[in-house]
């Protein structure tokens, strides 16, 4: 019988290997039957252990699937309507009504310092030091990490100046014991949702971030090559640095290529990266 962390080896492969399954049917999404019956795995086991793993539902998995797939094919040229075709959407209406949703708060509204945003927060200890969560109603605005609590606070209050910001007695609330399980390794991936701004091309590669596999590494040349822009390792290694909400979106496993720090990191942030690697990498006891 596998122990906890034998079976947590196992639910991550069956769930790389299902991703895997799905990304080979861009144009079709296989049936939550199907996939069982491919795997001979339950429906319920397969449904619950890849949105635990990944964050978000096969079917889910497949619409991005899907939609990855169609901007790759309007970048090569291919007319609107036959990619469109093409990946499996039986109108344009379909494609919006996938897309909506998921870029959090408005780029009106985080130009304005987060002007009419009511932000809650809380600080407290973890594996790494102090960590601070910042939360509105639609998700988590800020995860920073440092040693003051005075620090973090001002960090948080530099980034929304015009919101209402107020510290909060939340130790209990879901996202953040999700959140603290993340750092103890005992979480491996956390269905998060997220109310942060970013430029196209920052959310492209936190998108790209979040695709790495548990306990897994990527250069930021690498990175650069799965976004499609091979030559832009310097700025993939800014989006990363830019990122607002450290460990949910896995900026600790995004480096250079032959492992040494960049100007991004303190000696804090790498001591951190180091103790959250060596947790995701931890071998089965």
């Amino acid at each position: 019988m596998l122990n906890s962390r034998g079976k947590e080896r196992f639910d991550v492969d069956l769930a790389n290997r299902l991703a895997r399954y799905i990304q080979a049917c861009p144009t079709e999404t296989p049936t939550l039957d199907e996939m069982s019956a491919a795997f001979n795995v339950s429906p319920f086991h397969l449904q619950r252990t890849f949105k635990r793993v990944v964050g978000i539902t096969p079917r889910q998995y497949a619409d991005y699937n899907r939609l990855k797939q169609l901007k790759c094919r309007l970048r090569e040229g291919e007319k609107v309507t036959d990619a469109l075709y093409n990946v499996g959407y039986g109108s344009s209406s379909r494609l919006y009504e996938h897309a909506q949703g998921t870029m959090g708060m408005t780029p009106a509204t985080y130009s304005k310092g987060g002007a009419g945003m009511y932000i809650h927060f809380l600080i407290t200890a973890c594996h790494l030091g102090r960590i601070l969560i910042g939360m509105t109603e639609r998700g988590i605005c800020a995860v920073h990490i440092g040693t003051k609590d005075a620090e973090l606070e001002a960090v948080l209050r530099r980034e929304y100046p015009a919101a209402v910001i107020e510290e909060s007695d939340c130790a209990a609330c879901d996202w953040v014991k999700d959140l603290l399980e993340m750092i103890d390794g005992t979480r491996p991936h956390m269905d998060l949702p997220l109310d942060i701004q970013g430029t196209a091309f920052q959310w492209k590669v936190w998108q790209a971030l979040l695709e790495i596999p548990y306990g897994e590494t990527r250069t930021y040349g690498e990175i650069a090559a799965a976004i499609g822009h091979p030559h832009a390792a310097r700025a993939v290694a800014e989006a990363v640095n830019a990122n607002p909400t450290a460990i949910i979106i896995p900026c600790h496993r995004a480096g250079c290529k032959d492992g040494a720090p960049t100007k991004y990191y303190s000696e804090r942030s790498i001591k951190a990266k180091k103790v959250l690697l060596e947790i995701e990498q931890s071998p089965t006891q």
